[in-house]
């Protein structure tokens, strides 16, 4: 082989290499992630019972209005997701679960669009710099405590926004309904202000989605 071929070869494999370390970077979350703490058995066992259940995530509706509603955001949130999940299958099932999860746990759909748009940018398989996983960036010591302890599953759809919902709304109920507290302390930056404005920044974009 010609000493120019092997000069080809060798940028031709630094390109790649490059494009695989970027691609890592990328898929790398910023965000933090929730501290491990003690939990009383009476808190645990709700927890665990909140986490157990793991029912289809299909919305059930008393009245064809709130059906409608739930349609109306459906399309809008779609639209706004389109770039990020452009497989109408996969943001459908995406956006069902979220909404069936949020409800579920009495959170607002906007709030944890918000939240996971700051967390993951919409990445199933986004892992952060301390190791939480998927869409909600849930920490795997969660799985030992609460479940199973197979954090692989926290890279399935319903298993992650299911964590993160309970464990979300665990925070809010610890902190009395401060909302700016809560969302601190499951980004494990409780009392400091960057990682809630960023989710109260994003949650405005999902607003109008989520009415």
């Amino acid at each position: 082989m010609s000493f120019s071929g092997t000069i080809t070869r060798r940028r031709s494999l630094t390109v790649l290499l490059a494009a695989i370390g970027l691609l890592s970077i990328r898929e790398q979350a910023q965000a933090g992630g929730q501290l491990e703490e003690p939990l009383v058995d009476s808190v645990r066992t709700a927890l665990s019972s909140a986490i157990a259940n793991h029912a289809p995530p299909i919305p059930e509706f008393t009245d064809t209005e709130s059906r409608l509603k739930y349609l109306r955001w459906l399309g809008a949130a779609s639209d706004r997701l389109k770039r990020k999940k452009p497989e109408w299958n996969v943001r459908r099932e995406f956006l069902q679960t979220v909404w069936y999860e949020s409800k579920r746990a009495g959170l607002d759909v906007a709030l944890v669009m918000g939240l996971v748009q700051v967390e993951s940018n919409f990445r199933k398989f986004a892992v952060s710099r301390v190791g939480a996983r998927g869409y909600m960036q849930v920490m795997p010591f969660w799985t030992r405590v609460l479940g199973d302890g197979d954090a692989s599953r926290l890279f399935h759809l319903q298993t992650n926004l299911r964590f993160g919902c309970v464990i979300l709304r665990h925070y809010l109920d610890r902190e009395r309904g401060d909302l700016f507290l809560a969302l601190g302390r499951y980004n494990g930056s409780r009392g400091q202000a960057p990682y809630p404005n960023a989710v109260l920044a994003a949650r405005r974009q999902w607003d109008i989605a989520a009415s």
